[in-house]
């Protein structure tokens, strides 16, 4: 093969070299190449991390107990023998409790390709053999997911696809606000893969166009160019954008017109504002009024576009900071105008805002899930807690299943989820947790049946992401670790175990299905006036470019121009500034925040980290090299550092009664003084240290509030957090996460 490639979330690469000396370039056709793919080949070298042969937790093999501890025994033994103990705690629990027993959220990011992604591979196998309990929504936007419908008659994907883009923005807007900020390290990554990163060079023209910027967030670093710095209290953003809003009806520069005709609301949302004065928010927003005055002058005298980055709505009541943006954008009158209005997630995932024509390119069938039960996706520790008991969810009453078997495969559920020592108590609960991963993440280390499964570098594969512009073919980079299989291989082997081997593969090889799914590929193509190669020539070709098919999105262009031909799929058939299912929008304080704070309290950022994907290659170069000393960084303001006589590089204790972490200060004027960040993604390595439940590696979650953003939504919360931090005395406690647990292997 003469031109090999690969592909993840964080980007598409070139392998170069031969051997040992393989490694990642960026393709040249991408502006700003990730460079966390730089330390992806060296993390899946790591022998200390790789989970080498199917190992089973000693307790669980021996006794079936359930210490699923993090620091337990594993016993390695034959694929065969794995796989029937799989099948046979399956099938105990579909015999006795039925598939509603059995949780396979597998919420995770596992690979970009369409073949061997875990999840997909996971649910066509469970499907086969009756179902399971499933999640639904992201933990990314979960609560903006399930409030946007509602209010805008688009769910996700509609929504995102119909985003203002970015080349209009660049000609037309004058003033881009942007609550939560465009952050570079966000705007890294794409779930099903990318292989160009152009937000950057889109911002950076917008700016030669004369677009000036308004960073509104706790940490300037939140943008990806230089702009205006506010930084309100985390969590006060409604208050702040009701003021503005207050502004706009006082003034007379709200569009009474387009409220009329294109709104459904507006009278009591003004009603609302009335006393929602600039001088009231600063109180709230902890920012000067005569700021919140001139921006809101500001934005009614330019053509402005409103961006609410995804982080906001991570926070309680986070679906009213999302339909406060939408609104204020409705008051000015911007929606459906070229480059201005509302946006949502610009930055927080790189196609949001591309230029590109979207393709349906297919992918093997998952089949239906006979069971219906299911979780919001953040209410894990709740369904494994409350059996039978109920919840809330989008204007509905649900229940909880009785879990007895937990299957996830390729994710990491202690990275993602809040309150990790309340997890780790919930996960006790059920009768047998199976994990397919390569690494021994946290989750692995929790697990009582870990079947070794290969990483995208040690397969091929195609990469098939219908908003980006390029199709991928995904070469091995490096021979498999150990006995490790692809998941696509571990399903079948389960499936025949139940009969249904056949049903699985449908006769088809990994390389089988390429070679279909390649031909639904061409299919797509021809209907959209092009040719793709044939697959032989893909494969050696590598990385295919689809025709510059360059579209132009305005969001609600259709509908602001004539509502009454073209309504939204609302109650109202217009934008809904009121709804009956969620009162709204509103300003309430959230659970915590620091205008209720202790004097000692901070508030925690746990934002995404810049040099891995979430907890993904937390053992390579790049995440290794950006930890001070082996611990994840704590950016906090010099004054806040002072005060607690912390000097750069001191180790520090991070604590709240949910538990603690252990992390290194890095100090820096670029962030608020009552503000701490900790990026998401650390291993997580608990240690009980004079009675106390610490992360002696700096994983935030173990601080952060495991609660539904609301009743409607049940959206994670991560960014509601208040935190103390001192100086750790006394020595450091040694990092195990990131070594090789304890396994007893055959003689």
């Amino acid at each position: 093969m003469s031109n090999r490639y690969t592909a993840a979330h964080w980007g598409a690469y070139q392998i170069t070299g031969k051997g040992d000396n393989r490694a990642l370039k960026g393709l040249k056709t991408d502006p700003v190449p990730s460079a966390i793919g730089y330390g992806w080949i060296d993390a899946l070298k790591d022998t200390n991390m790789r989970i080498a042969r199917p190992t089973i937790r000693k307790g669980w093999l021996t006794s079936r107990d359930r210490n699923r501890s993090g620091d337990a025994e594993f016993v390695e033994v034959p694929w065969d023998e794995a796989l029937d103990l799989a099948a046979e705690a399956l099938k105990t629990t579909i015999d006795t409790h039925g598939n509603s027993a059995i949780f396979a959220g597998s919420y995770g990011w596992a690979s970009a390709g369409r073949v061997h992604h875990a999840q997909s591979n996971m649910r066509r196998f469970l499907n086969l053999i009756g179902g399971n309990t499933a999640s639904l929504n992201t933990y990314s936007h979960a609560a903006a997911e399930v409030l946007l419908p509602h209010i805008t008659g688009l769910g996700k994907y509609p929504l995102q696809d119909q985003m203002t883009t970015w080349p209009d923005i660049a000609e037309h807007c004058q003033l881009m606000v942007a609550f939560g900020g465009i952050s570079p390290r966000t705007a890294q990554i794409e779930s099903s893969g990318t292989t160009t990163h152009e937000v950057r060079p889109w911002l950076q023209r917008a700016a030669q166009n004369g677009m000036k910027t308004v960073n509104i967030s706790p940490q300037r670093t939140d943008f990806e160019t230089d702009a205006q710095w506010i930084t309100p209290r985390p969590g006060t953003d409604t208050a702040l954008m009701l003021a503005l809003a207050h502004e706009f009806f006082r003034t007379g520069r709200a569009d009474r017109t387009f409220l009329a005709r294109c709104t459904h609301g507006a009278d009591q949302l003004e009603t609302y504002t009335a006393d929602k004065t600039p001088a009231w928010a600063a109180a709230i927003c902890d920012i000067p009024e005569a700021v919140i005055t001139k921006l809101a002058q500001d934005m009614a005298t330019n053509r402005t576009m409103i961006s609410v980055a995804w982080g906001l709505q991570r926070a309680h009541h986070g679906e009213q900071t999302v339909w406060m943006g939408l609104a204020l954008a409705a008051i000015l009158g911007e929606i459906g105008k070229p480059g201005t209005g509302f946006g949502f997630g610009y930055g927080s995932t790189a196609p949001v805002g591309r230029p590109s024509k979207t393709y349906p390119w297919p992918s093997i069938p998952q089949g239906i899930n006979p069971v219906k039960s299911f979780i919001p996706v953040a209410r894990i520790t709740d369904l494994l807690e409350n059996p039978g008991g109920t919840f809330t969810y989008d204007g509905k009453t649900h229940t909880y299943p009785d879990t007895k078997l937990i299957y996830w495969a390729g994710g990491n559920p202690y990275h993602h989820h809040q309150d990790l020592a309340r997890l780790e108590t919930a996960w006790q609960k059920p009768d047998t947790v199976i994990v397919n991963d390569h690494t021994w993440t946290a989750t692995a280390r929790r697990a009582d049946i870990v079947l070794p499964a290969t990483a995208p570098l040690e397969r091929h594969d195609l990469m098939l992401n219908r908003r980006d512009p390029g199709l991928v073919y995904m070469s091995p980079a490096m021979d498999p670790v150990g006995d490790a299989r692809h998941d696509y291989d571990i399903f079948a082997s389960l499936a025949e175990r139940f009969g249904q081997r056949q049903a699985f593969t449908n006769g088809k090889t990994p390389e089988d299905w390429m070679a279909w799914i390649w031909q639904g590929c061409e299919a797509v193509a021809k209907s959209n006036g092009f040719d793709l190669p044939s697959f032989e020539a893909f494969k050696e070709m590598g990385y295919v470019e689809c025709p510059d098919y360059e579209t132009h999105n305005t969001l609600f262009k259709d509908f602001a121009a004539d509502p009454d031909t073209y309504p939204l799929a609302t109650p109202s058939g217009k934008l809904q500034l009121s709804h009956d299912i969620l009162e709204g929008p509103r300003w309430t304080p959230p659970a915590e925040w620091l205008g209720e704070a202790a004097p000692d309290q901070l508030h925690l950022l746990s934002p995404q980290p810049p040099a891995r994907l979430h907890a993904q290659l937390d053992n390579g170069s790049r995440s290794r090299a950006s930890k001070l000393n082996g611990r994840e960084p704590c950016y906090m303001h010099p004054d806040a550092a002072s005060a607690k006589g912390i000097n750069a590089g001191d180790l520090v204790l991070v604590e709240n009664a949910r538990g603690a972490c252990l992390t290194a200060a890095v100090l820096t004027d670029a962030i608020r003084a009552d503000c701490i960040a900790i990026a998401t993604g650390s291993s997580y390595d608990p240690h009980v240290i004079n009675g106390k439940r610490i992360c002696v590696h700096g994983n935030p979650n173990i601080l952060t509030l495991d609660m539904g953003a609301s009743g409607l939504s049940q959206g994670n919360i991560a960014h509601t957090c208040l935190v103390t931090i001192s100086k750790w005395i006394g020595p450091a406690p040694n990092i195990r996460a990131l070594s090789l647990p304890k396994i007893t292997r055959p003689s």
